[in-house]
């Protein structure tokens, strides 16, 4: 069995599985990327809450893990070599646990590159596009008088729909036929839009079919049900 021991993070949040990977997440855009990603690539994990009520991302533990503060991050006991690897961003787990389980991220250098490619446009593009855009329409930029701010994030996150719907056409997945860590980086952030950021209207989610199309197809998955509740309320 793994030791741990050496990992603060794991005083705060006991590995049961100490063999599995440590997944330390919330179930918001960032967080699901990585439990749908295992749950798609079937790896055995075990998912820890990181409260934000509770401040727990500022605790010692997590900062020992993540010094940047943010979720998702993990533990992973069989690193390179079989030696424990703690690993945070998002983007950087995606492709970690792609080329670990050989899956979601083609090896052939153009295909592969062009993914990753897609990944850093969700990573530098949608999410901070798309939350900014949360912020100022559901949270506390929503009583900002002045509207300028909300309307530069909104004309924003419409021209990057704008750039998916493009892509999209005549694709079932942002890379053609084939589902990758692209798929898995950018839907939840477009569900997040719609959905608990309540902003679909303000930026006409109807007039990008393709990415309401592909949008139902990914939330199908049943992969995508199960990690889009990881870790549980609890």
């Amino acid at each position: 069995m793994t030791d741990l021991a050496a990992f603060p993070i794991t005083t705060k949040w006991p590995a049961q599985f100490p063999d599995w990977i440590q997944l330390y997440s919330l179930p918001t855009p960032n967080g699901v990327k990585v439990s749908i990603m295992l749950e798609e690539i079937g790896l055995p994990y075990e998912a820890h809450r990181v409260s934000f009520e509770t401040e727990d991302q500022l605790s010692a533990q997590f900062l020992s893990l993540n010094p940047n503060n943010k979720i998702p991050a993990i533990l992973d006991p069989h690193g390179p070599g079989d030696q424990p690897l703690a690993l945070f961003e998002s983007g950087a787990i995606l492709i970690y646990l792609a080329d670990k389980s050989g899956q979601l991220l083609a090896q052939e250098s153009a295909a592969r590159y062009e993914t990753i490619q897609w990944l850093m446009w969700q990573m530098g593009g949608v999410g901070p596009m798309f939350g900014q855009v949360g912020f100022f329409n559901k949270f506390g930029g929503k009583d900002f008088e002045d509207k300028r701010p909300r309307d530069r994030y909104v004309d924003e996150a419409k021209r990057l729909l704008g750039v998916l719907e493009g892509r999209l056409e005549g694709r079932d997945w942002i890379m053609g036929e084939r589902y990758t860590i692209a798929d898995i980086a950018v839907f939840p952030w477009v569900r997040n839009l719609i959905g608990f950021y309540e902003a679909g209207d303000l930026v006409g989610i109807h007039n990008f079919p393709n990415v309401l199309r592909v949008l139902e197809r990914f939330v199908a998955r049943p992969a995508v049900a199960r990690g889009l509740d990881v870790p549980a309320v609890r």
